[in-house]
This record gives C-alpha cells, structure tokens and sequence, in this order.
C-alpha cells in the first residue's frame, strides 16, 4: 500500500520506517522538500520526499504534524482527503506547562481534524509512541480510535505488518481520552527520567 505521510520529523520518521519494513511504500511530503528528501534517503528505496502539495494517490495519509498543523493540513486538503484514511497522531498538548490540553473543551484534536476534512475517514492512532520507540525493532501497544470500520480495520492491517499490537478502543470520541492518557504518560516518563523511551503496555 502507498502511504503518504505529512511531516519530516521523528515521528515521521518512526512510523516511516515501521511501514517500510512491513512492505509498504512511503511518501514523505513537508513544507521543507529537502527534509523530506532527506528522510525519504534514510528510509530507503520504497520512499520517497516531495513538497507538500497534493494527497493523490495515496488511500492513507499519516498527519505527523504538531496539533495546529495538522488541522491546518486538513482544511487546505478537505477535498482531496475525501474517501480517504487519514491518521491523527497528535498530542495537543501545552508544551510550556504540560498541564494540560490545548484543545477546546469536550473535543480531541482528532475531532477538530475529521470536523475541518468532514468526508475523511480519521483514525486516531500512534499518539502514545515515543518515536524513539517506533524506530526500534519489538512490539508496542498502538491504540486506535474511529468511526469507520473500514478505515480502522486499514489502520489495524498497517499495525500488524509494522509488528505492532493494535487495540481497538472505539469510536473517534475516545481520541479525547487518549490524548489526555498521553499526557499522563509524557508527565510520568518526564518524572521517572524515562527519556522519551518509554510505552504504555497492556500485559496480562
């Protein structure tokens, strides 16, 4: 499967290289095309880096962007990104006090998005992986939230070839608790001196 991903960062980059060891082709497309680029190189020959102008041709597009600019990617590509799969993985988090969340009252960052691409399907998933997690090797937990079956499914299938464990957790509203439960996590690694190394694990 193609997937296009938005940003050029180290999210972008784990879950690059999670889906090109699961087989799939990876397209890298930022604001700075040389970044992309670059990145596209380091990920190999099924990637490639281009400008971020269009989301044609992929059924999957990863938003591996900051909150604000995710939802700006997603009003600029409403149109395109009908039909479409398109993952949030943001933490709209206040990154000067990590407090709390910046989003509004009663509503995720996956909302706002799926509210400003109104015919996208979107996923909530990835958003508490540490990125430095994702480019190593070994199973993490990647909790998945939706309203489309469909569009989960397809999300959960890109799990299983990157060897990760997706969990299901339910329609797109529970994004509200999943990004919340990542900013427990990111106050708790920050406590604990985790280094941005560590996962949330369900075990029996």
């Amino acid at each position: 499967m193609e997937i296009l991903i938005v940003g050029a960062g180290n999210m972008a980059r784990g879950i690059g290289l999670r889906l090109v060891r699961g087989g799939h082709r990876v397209r890298i497309a930022a604001r700075e095309p040389d970044k992309a680029a670059d990145l596209a190189a380091e990920l190999g020959d099924s990637a490639a880096g281009e400008p971020l102008d269009s989301a044609a041709g992929a059924p999957v597009i990863v938003l591996a962007t900051p909150y604000e600019g995710g939802k700006e990617v997603a009003r600029l590509w409403s149109d395109q990104l009908a039909g479409k799969t398109v993952i949030d993985i943001c933490n709209p988090v206040d990154f000067d006090t990590f407090d709390g969340l910046v989003t509004p009252p009663g509503k995720s960052a996956a909302e706002e998005i799926a509210e400003a691409a109104p015919d996208a399907l979107v996923v909530k998933a990835f958003n508490t992986t540490f990125a430095s997690r994702l480019a190593n090797t070994g199973t993490l937990d990647v909790f998945v939230a939706g309203e489309d079956a469909d569009a989960k499914k397809t999300v959960v299938g890109l799990c299983v070839d990157a060897e990760l464990r997706p969990i299901d957790v339910g329609g797109l509203a529970h994004a509200r608790a999943l990004e919340a439960f990542q900013l427990l996590h990111m106050k708790v690694q920050d406590q604990i001196h985790g280094g941005w190394s560590t996962a949330i694990t369900f075990a029996p």
